[in-house]
Formats: C-alpha cells, sequence, structure tokens
C-alpha cells in the first residue's frame, strides 16, 4: 500500500530536509508553551519539582542478569521504564518554565541513558556472538521496543532543548547525536534482518504491534536529527516497507488479533508513524481515506463494551483498557469517524489531569500532541459510542448488545480464530457476557510476563488454557496451540431480533480428544424477554467425560439444581440442563500485579460436567438478568 504508492522518487521530491521539520513548537518558541492550558502546566511542573536533585535509579548488570537466572522481567524493567518517564516529564516540565530549573536532573538523565549497556530490556536481549547470555552484547546492536523508544525519547529531547543544552554543555548534544545514530540510525538503515521489520519471507507472516512500534521511533530519530537527506530518505522508505508488512497481516476487518490493550501500539502506533509521515512531507503521505487503515482505528470502539473502560480482552489483551484519549480522537478526526472521536474524548473526561496529560507515560512523542491539542479535545463530547452488531469476519470476533447506544442489558461477544495468533490463547469459541456494562463471564486476561510467557512452556500457564476459558473439556483433553487449530464455518446472523455466532470448535481440539462435530452457537435474544443462549451440540467418536468451564468475578450459588445465580448489580442467572451436569465451583487465588487491578483478589472458575461419559449431546445454556 505505501512503498509502491509513494515510490522513493516521489519521496525525494517533497520530503523535508531535516531542517524544515517542525512538527512541534521548540522550547525557545515561547508563545506557544506560554498559551498552554494552565491545568497541563502545573502537572507537569508538579511531576518535574519531585524530580529536582534527582537520583537516577541505578541499573547493574546483575539486575539486567536476574532474566535469564529466575524468569523476571519486572524488576529491571521498573527502573528502566522510571528512568525514561522521568526523563520525559523533567523535559515537558523545562519547555513549560524556560526557566533552566530541571536542566542539570534532564543532563544527568540523559548522561545516565548515554551510560547504558543496551538501551532495550532483557527480555529482548538476543546476541548473534553469544547465544542466551545474560547480559547484552555492545558490539552488537539490537533495536527492540524500547531500544527504539530510547531513541525516539532522546530524538524529541534534541530537538525541544537542544539550544539550552547547548549552551550548560555541548557534548551532551553530540554524545546524544552520536548515541542514537549508533544504536539507532546505523542499525535501522543497514539491516534487514530485525524480524519485526518484516522484511524476508520468515518473519514477513509474524509481525505484530512491534512492527509500526518500533518504525514510529526509529522514523523519529530520522526526521528529528539525520542531517543527510540521503540517508534521512532512506529511512522513510524503509520505514513504508516494514509497514506495508504490518499491514499484509491484517483482514480488511482491521481486527486486532493480539488483544484490545495491544492496538495501542498496533493500529495506535500505525497511526503514530502515519502522522510522522504526514508532517514530514507536508502532507504528501496521506492514506487515511484506505478503508484497512480507517478499520484498524475503528476496532477500537468496536471491542468497546462499557462501564467506563472495559473492552473484549481476548488473546493477552486486558479486560480494562486505558486508552490513549487523546490519540485516538485524533484518528477519528483523520478518518472522520464520529464514534471513534467520541471513545476518545470519553477517555478523555474520565481521567484525572495527570492521566489526560500523560504524566506516567514515557512516550514524549505522544505527550506533547496532548499537550498542544488539550484544549481542543477538552469540549467535545464525554458520551463514549455503543455500537449495537459488531462481526468482524477476518478474525472472526462477534459482539452485540440488546440496544445502540447503551451498554445497559445484556453484552455477548464471542470468537473463531485459530491458535495461533499473535499472543495466541488457546480459545477458540471463548465467549464472555456482561450486564449493564459489568462483567459476569469473563476471559480472565493474563499475568504480569515472565521468561515462560514467551516460551515453549507458555500453555503451562493457567492462563493461557482452554480449561480456564468459558470452553469444553473432553475427557480431560483440551484445546492445542498451533494454526491448524482452528474453528470451522462460523457463521454470523443479526436482526433487531437477535444476534448470532454459530461456528464449528471440533478443529480446535487434538486427535485424542476424540471429536468429530462440536457446534458452537452464540445468541442474544433482544426485546422484552432478552436472553444469552449458548447451545453445544456435538458429536465424538467415543463417550467421554465432558466439562464446560466458566470464568466469573461473581460468587456463584449452585444451590439450586438447574440454576445458578451470578449476583453483580442485577440478578444473572444461568439455566443449566441439570439432568446431564454437575456444577462445582472452585475460588482461584489472585496475587498477580497485573490480573489484581481489574478483577480483584479473587476468580471464580465454574465447571459443569457430565453425569456420565458421553458421546453426543444437545447442551444450552440459558442465561437472563432480573
Amino acid at each position: 500500500m505505501l512503498a509502491e504508492r509513494y515510490p522513493r522518487d516521489d519521496l525525494a521530491r517533497f520530503l523535508l530536509p531535516q531542517d524544515q521539520y517542525h512538527p512541534f513548537p521548540t522550547a525557545k518558541e515561547r508563545e506557544a508553551w506560554e498559551t498552554l492550558p494552565r491545568e497541563v502546566c502545573d502537572a507537569y511542573l508538579q511531576a518535574a519539582e519531585k524530580l529536582l536533585y534527582h537520583e537516577w535509579p541505578s541499573l547493574p548488570a546483575t539486575l539486567f542478569m536476574q532474566f535469564r537466572r529466575m524468569g523476571n522481567r519486572s524488576r529491571y524493567e521498573g527502573p528502566h521504564f522510571a528512568r525514561r518517564r522521568d526523563l520525559s516529564n523533567l523535559v515537558m516540565a523545562e519547555c513549560i518554565e524556560n526557566k533552566g530549573r530541571f536542566l542539570d536532573d534532564i543532563i544527568n538523565g540523559l548522561w545516565a541513558v548515554c551510560e547504558e549497556s543496551f538501551w532495550g530490556v532483557p527480555a529482548h536481549n538476543q546476541s548473534q556472538r553469544f547465544p542466551g547470555s545474560p547480559l547484552p552484547d555492545t558490539a552488537e546492536r539490537i533495536i527492540d521496543l524500547f531500544a527504539a523508544e530510547t531513541g525516539g525519547l532522546m530524538a524529541w529531547t534534541y530537538y525541544l532543548l537542544s539550544s539550552q543544552l547547548e549552551m550548560e554543555a555541548p557534548v551532551v548534544c553530540d554524545r546524544l547525536r552520536r548515541e542514537v545514530s549508533e544504536r539507532i540510525l546505523e542499525p535501522y538503515l543497514n539491516r534487514d534482518d530485525f524480524w519485526w521489520m518484516g522484511l524476508n519471507e520468515s518473519s514477513r507472516r509474524s509481525v505484530n504491534n512491534w512492527c509500526p512500534w518500533c518504525n514510529s521511533n526509529c522514523l523519529t530519530a530520522a526526521l528529528v536529527l539525520e542531517t543527510d537527506f540521503d540517508r534521512r530518505l532512506a529511512a522513510v522508505a524503509k520505514a513504508l516497507r516494514s509497514l506495508d508488512s504490518f499491514l499484509a497481516v491484517y483482514h480488511s476487518d482491521g481486527g486486532c488479533d493480539e488483544g484490545t490493550s495491544y492496538w495501542d501500539r498496533a493500529g495506535g502506533s500505525l497511526f503514530d508513524c502515519l502522522e510522522l509521515l504526514h508532517g514530514a512531507t507536508a502532507g504528501h503521505i496521506d492514506v487515511y481515506a484506505e478503508p484497512l487503515v480507517a478499520n484498524l482505528g475503528r476496532f477500537l470502539y468496536r471491542s468497546y463494551i462499557g462501564g467506563g473502560n472495559w473492552f473484549l480482552n481476548f488473546a493477552d489483551g486486558s479486560a480494562k483498557v486505558g486508552i490513549s484519549a487523546e490519540m485516538v480522537f485524533r484518528y477519528g478526526q483523520r478518518i472522520g469517524d464520529n464514534n471513534l472521536m467520541a471513545l476518545g474524548s470519553a477517555a478523555f473526561h474520565r481521567r484525572t489531569t495527570e492521566e489526560k496529560t500523560l504524566i506516567g507515560a514515557f512516550t514524549l512523542g505522544r505527550k506533547l500532541p496532548a499537550a498542544f491539542n488539550y484544549s481542543q479535545i477538552l469540549p467535545a463530547s464525554p458520551e463514549p459510542p455503543f455500537v449495537r452488531d459488531v462481526w468482524m469476519d477476518g478474525i472472526e470476533v462477534f459482539a452485540a448488545r440488546e440496544q445502540e447506544g447503551s451498554d445497559k442489558g445484556l453484552y455477548l461477544a464471542g470468537k473463531g480464530g485459530h491458535n495461533a495468533e499473535s499472543h495466541n490463547h488457546n480459545d477458540v469459541g471463548q465467549f464472555i457476557l456482561f450486564c449493564d456494562g459489568r462483567p459476569i463471564l469473563i476471559d480472565a486476561g493474563v499475568e504480569q510476563y515472565t521468561a515462560k510467557t514467551f516460551s515453549s512452556r507458555r500453555y503451562e500457564l493457567w492462563t493461557m488454557q482452554s480449561a480456564y476459558h468459558n470452553l469444553p473439556t473432553i475427557g480431560g483433553v483440551q484445546q492445542a496451540p498451533g494454526g491448524s487449530f482452528r474453528a470451522r464455518d462460523a457463521r454470523h446472523e443479526c436482526t433487531d431480533d437477535h444476534a448470532c455466532l454459530s461456528l464449528d470448535i471440533a478443529g480446535a481440539y487434538p486427535e485424542e480428544a476424540g471429536v468429530k462435530t462440536w457446534q458452537r452457537t452464540l445468541c442474544l435474544q433482544r426485546g422484552s424477554s432478552s436472553a444469552v443462549e449458548v447451545i453445544d451440540d456435538f458429536r465424538l467418536t467415543k463417550a467421554a467425560e465432558v466439562t464446560l468451564s466458566l470464568m466469573t468475578p461473581c460468587e456463584p450459588d449452585v444451590s439450586q439444581p438447574g440454576v445458578i445465580v451470578l449476583p453483580d448489580g442485577r440478578r444473572v442467572t444461568m439455566q443449566y440442563p441439570a439432568e446431564v451436569l454437575t456444577p462445582t465451583v472452585e475460588r482461584l487465588e489472585l496475587q498477580d500485579p497485573r490480573m489484581v487491578p481489574v478483577w480483584g483478589d479473587h476468580l471464580y472458575r465454574i465447571t459443569l460436567t457430565s453425569r456420565e461419559a458421553v458421546a453426543e449431546g444437545k447442551w444450552v445454556l440459558r442465561v437472563t438478568a432480573e
């Protein structure tokens, strides 16, 4: 799409030289900074004042080594990310105030980051000379997500404050430029083998959010710091080819199979790239009218459930997502979609000033537009969109609610797809159920990442297993990982009276499960007798014990045969065939720092187990809300 439409010769005509690229006011351009809203200025100044005479957190080699030794990611990532967050807040505060009060701390922060052997994180450390090394090889510059992110931060810092830094210590600016060139620009221009680039056949099919996220920061470094026009042109041309690989893995529906919380760095980072390219070419690169680009944005509100910040969360996505409100609003403006603008605006209005201004984030390339567009989004409507019906046929995700424009009533979502999706869970046929914007039957999500999460042992983790999704286990056999384990014959139907998804999930199970067919139908009935039905119609090669798992944050009451009460707001009841199924309830204690903020300290797992081995059946679960 991009490289073909904008060949290198055309790029050479309209790509702006480095000294003409001016996306934001620099710190010495005082009028723009002095007219920022008072609450934006106060938020950054208060955050930065806490960092005066800041002691930058240490990042010793042994802390880096903990990932290989113990599988722990967070102990290094915590102070690593804190350095970048604090530096970006100090930079914003100095630009706002322009008194030099924060410059020493900025210089200390820049120098500390320049001293790091690797700008990335231990989980992404891959040495060709020392495979499996617990420490980075400084002779080989690897661009991972956070090396690229650091390059973007350093580039924006130079862009905004180079005049002030040159007056204090010219060597700081010189080193900053050299470090970004050596660590980011040189490998970006000279290597095609980073998998996230998608520039060779083996990696082209596996690109994910890394592609636009890394490209957005490498592009920033090239556009802001590279003075050689030919190298600058080469970087832009390469970004177009790489982003084409990202776009190529998406279906026309724009669905993000990585999970909604990854959209921020998938579709969202694609938007960052498109904005950089649009600005650096004086608007010549403009693909916002492309249906795929628009649908990539629309995915976000098509996945919105309600209740504030509840979203569809198949794969590794969290059920609660804090979207980048200002960026989402601008994406909606670019594609002319009022729903996407409304989603961004509603998220913006729910937040504190610190959250609106991205005090807690470290991406300076998003802090800047958030500050300068603050006044534009402030008067926008605070009401989010509630789309009634969604069917994304490419990723086979379905969602339906009782009525357009409201999260009141029942909401049902389900998926088909396959078990080799990016950030995959074994979850073909999974569904979730909400009532009045509150979770009833859920996808638990994922725990804090460790070395095990992205290893051959991934499916030992309970959150990845089909037995901990709302799915059947057949003769003790769960779904298997891999692209061949997939749904068949997915069909969607939607009317004013009902919305249904029907699919055969037998193919998601390995041969030893002995499944001939397992037709699962998910149906929302609308109207005065609204209900959700989950119908499992199956045939097995031999009789086996079958268990249906159901995950819920509600404390279930199974005391009445044939009825499960799930109290949460309204009384929600589920009817099941008591003559063939026996319920049990398991309480799952949660301590994980990624799951507790979403679900609290526990969840429940309901299992409905066949009273005897069965070779076929047709079971109906019917959910209603009083």
